[in-house]
């Protein structure tokens, strides 16, 4: 199993860039696909992007062409570069893992994103 820890928020204006780190802990992390998610207040945790074990990666409508989820596994980092950063992309950012065939259920206290003038 491996523990993960997001890091990188911050406070920007719209427009302006941040990237978010996952430092994840533990063996095999190149084994395991990793997801970013997102909760604004009083909304439900979406999902944002995501990067398999293969590299490939996947991203929410929403934020195609704007974000760029990667990682480095001599690191054991996974990656988001939001560029172009939106009021609507406030909110707490946690990143997950999959490990065998289910995404992980327990929640680190992820890292705040605020955009806004």
């Amino acid at each position: 199993q491996v523990q993960l820890a997001e890091s990188g928020g911050g406070s920007v204006q719209p427009g302006g860039s941040l990237r978010l780190s996952c430092a994840a802990s533990g063996v095999n992390f190149s084994l395991y696909d990793i997801g970013w998610y997102r909760q604004a207040p009083e909304k439900q945790r979406e999902w944002v992007a995501a990067v398999f074990s293969s590299g490939r990666t996947y991203y929410e409508d929403s934020v195609k062409g704007r974000f760029t989820i990667s990682r480095d596994n001599a690191k054991k980092t996974v990656y988001l570069q939001m560029n172009s950063l939106k009021p609507e992309d406030t909110g707490v950012y946690y990143c997950q893992k999959r490990y065998g065939s289910a995404w992980g259920t327990y929640w680190g206290q992820g890292t705040q994103v605020t955009v806004s003038s």
